[in-house]
């Protein structure tokens, strides 16, 4: 008989993984894929944002509604605890001028090559192509190559993910099999995904072009950054950061001049437009770039005058059609609710199971958050699963 089974490789199943066989418990890990943490790896593409190194009290505020639920797993592993496990996997970390921390290598392959070989040493295994189908009977039910396998460990740990990025591994078959024991679950939502806006055809000129330096206001909610034009839309950090309130119905407006206030803008304004065209005349008197006076003109035709243009400047309608769908998010909101775990977050109603990262009902922007968050789940999972364990096979 397997001792613990964590079922998913990804951060949070990872350290999951890595406490129980702190703790003694011999450990297998499986999962769909034919390799371990594809969706790691593929957040490592654009440098592996592990964390982000600011006070706990504005960073635990990015949680929202989950913030009282994560934040005792996120005193014993926030960014400072973070970046020390990094290091200690022999992967020093840098921080970046926006408090954002990465690997000094901007990859994800080596710190995840060292961190399996750590699990290795403590005698966890991996179990790969193993789809988890559910339950027959007591036993959790498992596709493999060799055919179907049954398995009821000690305890175990699901770390599968949300519904995005179906290809690497996180589907949300799993809120099924869950469901079917009467645990409540929300349903999934796309989170940190980009917005659909219907072109015209006179912005393709500046596809792939950033907007740099803008403030972006959803609701009560405002985020300095930068964002992308795309084919599709708008992506990038910024927007992702504002995808919950625009889910949740807020109008998106976009400051392009954030550090200057209106009346400046105004004062720029009131110089004599002579001959130029308007475009030109924006451009000169306001440093506006390409991009943002396209912006203006795509959103907004015609551009009015005076105190009414200056306003537009500061809070320019962004005329879009909803978040991309669910599968192309790069996380999830939804899943799993926190009135159906315990405080060492394993499942009332199903004893012995534990469940983190993002099966869990949170949600947080890019830029450390998510990771932190998967990786602090992942810990306190496992620490009480072992716990857990010990308490169930000594009664």
């Amino acid at each position: 008989m397997t001792d613990a089974l964590v079922i998913g490789s990804g951060p949070a199943g990872l350290m999951a993984a890595h406490e129980l066989a702190m703790a003694g418990w011999k450990v297998v890990i499986v999962d769909a894929k034919p390799s371990v943490g594809r969706k790691f790896l593929m957040a490592g593409k654009s440098g592996l944002n592990l964390t982000k190194d600011e006070p706990f009290d504005r960073f635990i505020q990015r949680y929202d509604e989950a913030a009282s639920e994560l934040r005792p797993m996120l005193i014993e592993f926030g960014p400072p605890e973070v970046m020390n496990w990094a290091n200690d996997l022999g992967q020093n970390v840098f921080t970046g001028s926006s408090g954002r921390v990465f690997p000094k290598v901007m990859k994800a392959s080596p710190l995840l090559r060292a961190w399996i070989g750590r699990l290795v040493e403590l005698g966890v295994e991996f179990r790969t192509g193993w789809r988890w189908v559910g339950w027959q009977g007591e036993a959790l039910s498992f596709k493999t190559p060799d055919g179907a396998v049954h398995l009821a460990p000690g305890v175990t740990v699901l770390a599968l993910g949300g519904a995005s990025w179906a290809r690497l591994g996180s589907d949300g078959n799993w809120a099924s099999y869950l469901k079917s024991h009467g645990v409540e679950l929300f349903p999934f939502a796309p989170a940190n995904a980009g917005l659909r806006v219907n072109w015209s055809h006179h912005m393709e000129r500046h596809f792939g072009m950033p907007i740099k330096n803008i403030a972006l206001n959803a609701g009560k909610f405002t985020e300095r950054g930068e964002c992308v034009v795309s084919e599709r839309g708008l992506e990038g950090g910024g927007i992702y950061s504002v995808s919950k309130p625009v889910r949740n119905g807020a109008e998106l407006t976009l400051d392009l001049l954030p550090d200057w206030p209106e009346e400046r803008i105004l004062q720029r304004l009131s110089a004599p437009q002579r001959k130029m065209t308007l475009v030109n005349y924006l451009r000169k008197a306001l440093k506006l770039d390409p991009v943002k006076l396209a912006l203006m003109m795509e959103f907004v035709r015609p551009l009015p005058t005076g105190k009414k243009l200056a306003h537009l400047i500061k809070a320019l309608p962004a005329k879009q059609n909803g978040l991309y769908p669910l599968g192309e998010a790069i996380s999830t909101a939804g899943g799993v609710a926190w009135n159906s775990v315990d405080m060492g977050l394993m499942l009332e109603k199903i004893p012995g199971i534990f469940v983190c990262g993002e099966m869990l009902d949170w949600e947080a922007p890019t830029g450390g958050y998510l990771i932190t968050g998967c990786l602090a789940t992942g810990r306190w999972a496992g620490r009480n699963a072992a716990r857990w364990g010990v308490r169930a096979t000594s009664d």
